[in-house]
């Protein structure tokens, strides 16, 4: 990110146990756990999930290979992030999204 991480939050899964918890600790992020079954409070998450499942996921895919797959979703996320457009972002791609934060930051810095 171009920006410090200030916090993260999780849905409290498993994969948000042991390793990832100490990380945090030991770079002083604090860490909210939401309560279990509580979608309303992660929409964003929630909303970019579904995006995921139905317009990748729920597609025919040629290979069933793991590695097609990754290939498949490395390209995947360059869509998402430097094509598909989204209506949560004025309708911009998150990379120009960035850039044009990074701009106007950057002119923040010099007045």
């Amino acid at each position: 990110m171009p920006f410090p991480i200030a916090a993260f939050q999780v849905d409290g899964g498993s994969e948000f146990a042991a390793e990832f918890e100490q990380a945090c600790q030991q770079k002083q992020i604090p860490l909210f756990v939401l309560p279990p079954r509580s979608p309303k409070l992660n929409g964003h998450v929630e909303s970019s999930n579904r995006t995921h499942n139905e317009e990748f996921y729920e597609l025919a895919h040629e290979e069933p290979s793991l590695a097609a797959l990754n290939d498949q979703l490395r390209n995947w996320e360059k869509v998402y992030n430097c094509v598909r457009p989204h209506q949560a972002l004025d309708y911009l791609t998150p990379q120009e999204f960035l850039l044009q934060w990074k701009r106007k930051s950057e002119k923040a810095k010099c007045h």
